[in-house]
């Protein structure tokens, strides 16, 4: 499913921003020069051609081996084909202004070889179907962003580039790691940032210290500032944090939480909404400092998943989708306002090898008990007293 007028409105702002400012940073980032001035005429506060936009954001696409082999089914034997994965939840993720998600692993050589947990390498096909799902960009960010170093980060970006999806979190250069992601949805120009609490220990690579984007307080609202003050309406940052298996989102992710939803720069919010990932099952929303976190989505696409105790846990294929409808500001200086928090249960069917929308298909045992699950998890901190529901 195309989005015509999305992409049409991406395209115009892309080259009216190149015409606007000398150079760039590598294919598929918008540096900060690219952003610089004042907000056009059709993102002025209360003007009349503002235009709102919603945004849908997943979870972790994790592909293990049983994942990966699955594709290849879906393939008929030439190659890997993981469209047939996302086909339950491209009308809500095509359906969006912009839509984000979280790619946790890296890419291998074409046709291989490629490998799961513990050291991911995943076909490349994957960033395809993520394309043709309509998702616009994705975190790139997470502890495995370095499992086959630089290479490993490098073969990601470049097919992203291949197929037209951005990135936030990863960089193959000091000049794009500078840069900021940006997305044109509706009138306003978005900002996109990224960061991960650490990398499984691997180093970065040698001379790029770059390479990654590490959870630090003072950086993530220092690039906050500077994409604000570079031109930017809207500030999402996507974290990879939270203890793996605990609904309950822990010490640093209500602490981090609480400190950047605080943080301001002229009475105006450095960043509009948090996007948690890592945990692997499915956390709370919850609205600090009147800005929406979700502490974590959980797993979009994953294999069998054990916990801690080595138990089977089906809550590792439980997820959430959020979405979130933006309205421009009615006075210049104000910031803009989620006006619809929702969010989209989902479940990855092992059996069937597909990503569920238990929005509307929650028939049967499995999928009535993780789609309660699911919620219970949304809704643990008290998000449905500020208005977040369940889509529909």
């Amino acid at each position: 499913m195309t989005k015509p007028t999305r992409r049409t409105a991406a395209l115009l702002s892309v080259l009216l921003l190149s015409a606007a400012a000398a150079g760039c940073s590598a294919a598929g980032q918008s540096g900060p020069a690219r952003l610089a001035g004042g907000p056009t005429p059709s993102s002025a506060a209360g003007s009349p051609s503002a235009r709102g936009f919603t945004l849908v954001a997943s979870g972790d696409v994790l592909p293990h081996t049983s994942v990966i082999q699955r594709a290849a089914n879906d393939a008929g034997g030439d190659g890997y084909d993981f469209k047939p994965m996302f086909s339950g939840v491209k009308p809500v993720v095509s359906a969006a202004d912009l839509a984000l998600c979280h790619m946790e692993t890296i890419y291998g050589e074409e046709g291989g070889p490629f490998s799961g947990y513990p050291a991911f390498k995943s076909p490349p096909e994957v960033a395809d179907a993520l394309k043709a799902t309509g998702y616009d960009g994705c975190s790139t960010a997470s502890n495995h962003t370095l499992d086959d170093g630089g290479d490993g980060l490098r073969r990601t970006l470049d097919r992203f580039d291949k197929v037209g999806l951005k990135h936030a979190g990863s960089a193959r250069t000091a000049a794009e790691a500078a840069g900021v992601t940006t997305y044109r949805a509706g009138s306003a120009k978005v900002a996109h940032l990224a960061y991960t609490y650490d990398t499984n220990g691997y180093p970065m690579p040698d001379g790029q210290p770059w390479a990654v984007n590490l959870m630090k307080q003072e950086k993530i609202i220092a690039d906050a500032r500077a994409a604000r003050k570079a031109g930017a309406d809207v500030v999402l940052v996507s974290v990879h944090w939270g203890t793996e298996w605990q609904t309950e989102p822990d010490e640093t992710q209500l602490s981090l939480g609480k400190a950047l939803t605080a943080s301001q720069t002229g009475g105006r919010p450095d960043i509009d909404l948090i996007l948690g990932t890592h945990a692997h099952i499915p956390q709370a929303y919850e609205k600090v400092n009147g800005t929406w976190i979700v502490y974590g989505m959980g797993d979009q696409v994953a294999g069998e998943m054990f916990n801690y105790s080595g138990a089977r846990d089906m809550r590792g294929n439980y997820g959430s989708i959020g979405r979130f409808t933006f309205a421009p500001p009615a006075a210049a200086g104000q910031r803009w306002q989620v006006t619809k928090a929702e969010f989209v249960p989902q479940m990855m069917d092992l059996s069937t090898g597909r990503v569920v929308n238990l929005a509307l298909h929650s028939e049967g045992e499995e999928y009535e008990t993780a789609k309660e699950a699911v919620t219970e998890a949304v809704l643990g901190r008290g998000a449905a007293k500020d208005g977040l529901t369940m889509a529909k």
